[in-house]
């Protein structure tokens, strides 16, 4: 007994030993003591304010019951195994932060015991696990969350042996693997992992505060001073350089790891006042078009979700307005819908107040976001449904589950995404085949996955080759008008030995129809470019310069204007490997047009919805021309 409680100090002294010193800063000071449990996120007594605001609104009613009924669902259901997929135990870890954050939650609002026996049952046949997968560390992080919670919201009403089992595996299997260096790695990184570790292990290291108060100060010291790397990627304005996906996965562990922070600590250690990490509100709620779908680059799925960190951001910045598309998901769709959220009980604490109908539309209809993966994302309007949508990315192939994808845009009209994305591939689907997946380099294995490359996304290929790892193209001007809402980037640098110059701009004229103008310039070769549009429509190539494209009873003109050897064209989109996912209900459109060698061109392509199909095209002029903020 006496060298199993030395094991924590030891590995905590060899921590210390093998990080920077300033990575030791005591953050925390003279806090010594941690109050009683509940201590995570949602204090004893303060279930009262969740309680009227429920009796008091219709909606959030609705989706308190849709908790408890899926909580009445998870007590009937058997308990976790550790069943690792390929290196993941990752989807056993979620599952346990959903059904013990449901059931937790659904005990403390309703004192009804088969809510805590079945968590503690839970909780016990994931301690007894031989392991968490520390290989994978999200796994750990996830699980160790979930177990904290549970522990910290249910520990009045755990038994003396459950509580030791439960502490000793959040100890063991949970805080001590990640003093090790073979395991920690995500301390120095600047994406998601970070993030979600540092919330999983903070969130442990609270839980079992007064048994292990040294090591717990250790653990959420490193977290406050670590977390301020994925952090600053949010400067200057709060664009997520992943994209949708991964903010609703690092973001949201960033807001519960403030949330509980500052619930314990009563201050957030600066962390609120990162550049730009307010401000991520807007660029996620701008994501979603009038459809309801997100702009999702990058490895992102291609459907948006209920996000409950929106309404964490809302409180901080008393701007109801950042809760109209969550207003949309919360009261046009049936709340069982949401209950596969594993953080849906965190919505309850963090709008706890909040009156959903006084969400108003945002007050602008743009966003622009700089940094590593620059962003414009317009529409026409915020309440009408058939509204203009158009999002478009800059940025570089670099960035942490990029795709070749610089300037890519997704464009909605009447309702219908007429340019979308694929969005990611399932990564088991891939790794299971050999498939190494995150190589970065620009003969790296993951550009050989079909939904990855320039080729189906909408932006330019030139003569056939993939966009360069190595550049940048930023946001270079934009206009908020509504009469010409434009932006532009210079993607010259992911062209670097296929194009002398490549600009693009895009813009939605008149709130009536989108224009997309590329300007380029060749080298010293003939060049042939070409453009894809990745669309779910049926297309009809209607003349030299023109395509038709239609979907459930609306229509869109697509129209270019360019020199040289134009040629309409569709592509399949049936995957070429056998370890590509397929594509169904979708084709590529666009054309192909050849250039003398050191020649500039501007290439104008028009996408018109039906009703606007007889306005007259305005001439736009160079790029350099355009109206500019």
């Amino acid at each position: 007994m006496r060298i199993r409680t030395l094991l924590p100090g030891l590995l905590a002294l060899a921590f210390m030993a093998t990080v920077p010193a300033n990575a030791q800063t005591d953050h925390l000071g003279s806090f010594k003591t941690a109050p009683a449990h509940p201590r995570i996120l949602l204090i004893k007594g303060e279930e009262s304010k969740i309680k009227a605001t429920i009796s008091g609104d219709q909606t959030w009613s609705r989706l308190h019951q849709a908790i408890l009924n899926e909580s009445d669902i998870i007590v009937k259901a058997a308990p976790i195994e550790r069943i690792q997929i390929g290196r993941r135990l990752l989807d056993k870890s979620r599952e346990a932060i959903r059904r013990l954050f449901f059931l937790s939650y659904s005990y403390r609002l309703t004192q009804q015991a088969v809510y805590q026996q079945r968590a503690e049952k839970e909780m016990l046949a994931i301690a007894a696990f031989s392991d968490w997968n520390p290989t994978h560390f999200l796994d750990v992080a996830e699980m160790t969350m979930a177990m904290a919670i549970g522990y910290d919201w249910l520990y009045d009403q755990l038994s003396p042996t459950s509580r030791t089992a439960i502490k000793e595996a959040i100890l063991k299997k949970g805080i001590e693997p990640s003093l090790e260096a073979k395991y920690n790695s995500w301390l120095k990184a600047e994406h998601n992992w970070n993030q979600v570790c540092n919330a999983g292990m903070t969130y442990g290291a609270m839980a079992i505060y007064e048994d292990e108060p040294a090591l717990a100060r250790q653990i959420i010291n490193r977290a406050i001073e670590t977390i301020t790397r994925p952090m600053a990627d949010y400067a200057p304005d709060g664009a997520y350089p992943e994209g949708y996906g991964y903010w609703g996965y690092g973001t949201s562990f960033n807001v519960m790891f403030n949330s509980a922070i500052e619930k314990l600590f009563g201050k957030d250690f600066g962390l609120n006042s990162q550049p730009g990490f307010l401000k991520t509100a807007g660029y996620l709620e701008n994501m979603t078009g009038p459809s309801g779908k997100p702009f999702n680059y990058s490895d992102a799925g291609g459907n948006g979700g209920l996000q409950p960190a929106m309404f964490w951001f809302a409180n901080k910045q008393k701007d109801p307005s950042l809760l109209w598309v969550e207003k949309s998901r919360l009261q046009n769709t049936d709340p069982q819908s949401h209950v596969s959220n594993r953080l849906l009980p965190a919505i309850m604490l963090w709008g706890a107040g909040i009156s959903i109908d006084k969400a108003k539309a945002p007050a602008t209809t743009m966003w622009v976001g700089k940094g590593k993966n620059p962003v414009a994302l317009m529409r026409s309007s915020w309440t009408d449904p058939n509204a203009l949508f158009v999002g478009m990315k800059g940025g570089s192939v670099s960035v942490n589950h990029a795709h070749m994808d610089i300037g890519s845009f997704v464009m909605e009209a009447d309702g219908v995404r007429w340019a979308m994305d694929f969005g990611m591939q399932d990564y088991e689907s891939l790794e299971s085949k050999g498939i190494k997946l995150f190589g970065r380099t620009q003969d790296a294995e993951r550009w050989t996955v079909f939904r990855l490359t320039n080729l189906v996304h909408n932006t330019l290929t030139v003569n056939n080759q993939h966009q360069r790892v190595v550049g940048y193209a930023p946001i270079t001007s934009t206009s908020t008008l509504p009469a010409f809402m434009q932006a532009t980037t210079d993607m010259t640098p992911v062209y670097k030995g296929a194009l002398a110059k490549a600009n693009r701009g895009i813009a939605i004229v008149d709130k009536a129809y989108v224009v997309v103008q590329d300007e380029v310039v060749t080298l010293d070769t003939p060049t042939t470019i070409r453009f894809t549009l990745l669309t779910p429509a049926e297309v009809k190539i209607t003349g030299n310069n023109t395509a038709l494209l239609s979907k459930d009873g609306k229509q869109l003109q697509l129209e270019v204007n360019a020199p040289g050897k134009l040629t309409m064209k569709t592509w399949s989109t049936d995957p070429p490997n056998s370890y590509d996912a397929p594509n169904p209900g979708t084709i590529l459109t666009g054309f192909e047009l050849t250039l003398p060698a050191n020649t500039k061109a501007t290439i104008v392509t028009t996408m018109k919805p039906i009703k606007a199909a007889k306005a007259k095209t305005k001439t736009l002029g160079p790029l350099d021309n355009w109206k500019k903020d």
